[in-house]
């Protein structure tokens, strides 16, 4: 199996990090005892600015789950058709080309599956295997590259396409002035990415899936993931998540190298999911990499912020176009979400 493209979309608005918190600062600002509280959490996240799904005058008018659920359903399909689309350019492919389509994002939710809404407007083959999947969070783009690993290993003369649509700006809980909720208000942003995955019959060049990983922390269901309210997504975040990726991370990454022959020096390229700087300080010191090694995912957490599970494949594919490493040497992509749960796959490039 080999992933042959990546296709990267984002929002067209984007705002700097400080027109974010002045905007922040002026909705809370009459009922937040602590406003240099949340300028000093935004600023400690290390972000530079993000995009949105909407202009940010919009958000106000977002006072109902439903409201912001709808512009969820649009801007999804606005962005996640145009990451497909290039993904399958780069690989050159076409849309008929594809077999099976699977979608992850857990920031709003649709019957009919975005998925299913982007068959026709594509030009998607009616045939087309599809498989929605919600909940898992921030760990859904490694999980979700894995899953579609799995299909084209049972059927290797296809293509499957990964498609990602996080659009957290649309779940923030404009009246929760909780810790973990003004954290969220400076971290995350919004974004989508494609992956074009084949099977080992098919001729598409790419780095090779050798493997793949997942791995659940019994007693940890409470570290990371939402709360469901009449007003939407309420987030759970937990202090424990550096902790457990400082306690697990690197032992699960050992074990699971250790079954293809394997250790951490034979690594040459680390795809991380840019959890927050706490989260990719804990991954460093529990894989012993340093900030360099993870430099793709440092610029990306600057730049765009945290797209939950878009963020992973956005840094896979910088790597593939600027940063690719020498042929047949190894890379690990990395990410955890909620269960809490960590996805491993390797690649040999």
């Amino acid at each position: 199996m080999r992933v042959a493209a990546v296709g990267r979309a984002l929002p067209p608005h984007f705002y700097d990090q400080d027109i974010l918190l002045q905007a922040l600062s002026e909705r809370w600002g009459t009922r937040f005892f602590n406003p240099e509280r949340l300028e000093r959490l935004h600023k400690s996240l290390l972000i530079g600015g993000r995009h949105l799904a909407l202009p940010l005058e919009e958000y106000a008018g977002l006072t109902t789950w439903g409201k912001a659920n709808d512009a969820w359903i649009r801007v999804a399909q606005e962005i996640g058709g145009p990451a497909v689309l290039e993904a399958l350019r780069r690989a050159g492919l076409a849309p008929q080309d594809v077999d099976a389509l699977f979608f992850v994002s857990v920031t709003g939710i649709a019957t009919p599956s975005i998925d299913a809404r982007l068959i026709e407007p594509l030009g998607l083959p009616l045939h087309l295997k599809r498989v929605p999947i919600f909940g898992l969070g921030c760990v859904a783009g490694a999980a979700g590259l894995a899953r579609a690993a799995d299909y084209v290993r049972g059927f290797p003369d296809q293509v499957a396409v990964l498609l990602s649509v996080e659009l957290c700006s649309l779940t923030l809980q404009q009246e929760d002035l909780s810790i973990p909720n003004l954290i969220a208000s400076g971290l995350f942003g919004d974004g989508a990415a494609a992956v074009v995955v084949v099977g080992e019959d098919r001729a598409e060049p790419g780095p090779r899936v050798a493997a793949t990983r997942s791995v659940f922390y019994p007693g940890s269901e409470r570290a990371l993931g939402w709360d469901i309210s009449e007003t939407g997504f309420k987030i759970v975040l937990s202090a424990e998540v550096p902790d457990l990726a400082r306690r697990f991370l690197g032992g699960d990454v050992d074990a699971f190298l250790a079954t293809q022959g394997l250790t951490r020096a034979d690594i040459a390229s680390w795809i991380c999911h840019p959890g927050g700087p706490k989260v990719l300080e804990a991954m460093q010191e529990a894989l012993e990499i340093t900030e360099e090694d993870l430099a793709v995912t440092w610029t990306s957490l600057r730049q765009v912020g945290n797209l939950s599970s878009a963020s992973v494949l956005h840094i896979l594919g910088e790597i593939l176009d600027e940063h690719r490493p020498p042929p047949g040497s190894w890379g690990l992509l990395i990410a955890m979400g909620p269960g809490f749960c960590s996805e491993l796959v390797l690649l040999q490039w």
